[in-house]
């Protein structure tokens, strides 16, 4: 798989090819470590990708979002073949109702949502959402957890949930090119009790196909795909097809304590570089501290539920 696409690649890019390479290098590298990320785990390159381009590398918060959807459509479809292929547990009843509400959301995300917000505004929503997921994932390693296997049947009070999540996932998606896999990820594990070894490929599915949708709205409505955005997507491109199916088959291997703890390492290292690198105005305080205090709370909520079972009555 990865052969062909870099021949595609190479076809598409020659003569210019070195020169696209060696003018985005960092691109590349960050790329590196991102696509590895987004197939073994719930965070999708995005979110590395955009806290490196916008902080590190002085990339507009829009050029940033592009690309993540764009480079995901191809790293995380490549790791969703690859759990395909490796016959990998999905909970597929999860990913058809949280991508139909996702599809709503990151049309909400991008066409109208985000040209209201701040960029500053944005990083900062994204840094307190996934923070406030992380204290919750850690405490609830401390404990004896009890575990689901697989949610093959759902009834319509799960289907409504997962639709809801499916849609707050795409308008964070639409926001900052990434967030419906950690929303959703966040639901399976914390409130239905999902081994993060089916939820983690579960999420990488559903990031996917969010951000292929997320791409072609940016190609074919908002115009957003620039000259500029296409040359970044095609230095990361040779590199993330590899990865995230590396990543993908490296989930497989590692057991649920080993993920929680990979995904609050990278989680505080988005809050530190948060804190040092966004300027803090009073409004970007206050808000970013409402959306904590929310998502902590629903997190918290969940987390204290025993064990959930859907109700196979109604399915």
């Amino acid at each position: 798989m990865a052969v062909a696409v870099w021949i595609i690649w190479f076809y598409f890019t020659y003569p210019a090819t070195l020169h696209i390479i060696d003018q985005n290098w960092p691109i590349s590298l960050t790329m590196v470590f991102g696509s590895f990320i987004a197939g073994a785990t719930s965070e999708g390159g995005g979110a590395v990708a955009f806290p490196v381009f916008t902080k590190l590398l002085h990339i507009s918060p829009v050029d940033a979002r592009v690309f993540s959807l764009a480079i995901q459509s191809v790293g995380m479809m490549a790791a969703t073949l690859t759990i395909i292929i490796l016959r990998v547990v999905v909970a597929w009843s999860v990913v058809l109702w949280a991508s139909v509400g996702g599809g709503f959301g990151i049309v909400v995300g991008t066409l109208w949502i985000a040209p209201m917000l701040g960029p500053d505004l944005i990083k900062m929503l994204f840094t307190a959402m996934i923070v406030s997921f992380a204290m919750t994932l850690a405490l609830l390693n401390w404990k004896q957890r009890l575990y689901n296997d697989d949610l093959l049947m759902l009834g319509w009070r799960e289907k409504w949930i997962f639709l809801l999540a499916g849609f707050c996932g795409g308008i964070m998606s639409g926001l900052v090119g990434n967030g419906i896999d950690i929303i959703c990820f966040s639901l399976m594990v914390l409130l239905f009790r999902l081994t993060e070894k089916v939820a983690t490929p579960t999420s990488v599915v559903l990031m996917a196909l969010n951000s292929l949708l997320g791409f072609a709205l940016h190609l074919g409505v908002t115009g957003n795909f620039s000259a500029q955005v296409e040359q970044y997507w095609l230095a990361a491109v040779p590199v993330v097809v590899l990865g995230a199916p590396l990543g993908a088959y490296c989930c497989t291997r590692l057991n649920n304590k080993t993920i929680a703890v990979v995904l609050i390492v990278l989680i505080i290292i988005e809050l530190i570089s948060s804190l040092l690198l966004i300027p803090l105005t009073t409004e970007i305080i206050i808000v970013s501290l409402l959306v904590f205090m929310v998502f902590s709370m629903i997190y918290y909520q969940m987390s204290r539920v025993t064990r959930y079972l859907p109700d196979q009555e109604e399915s």
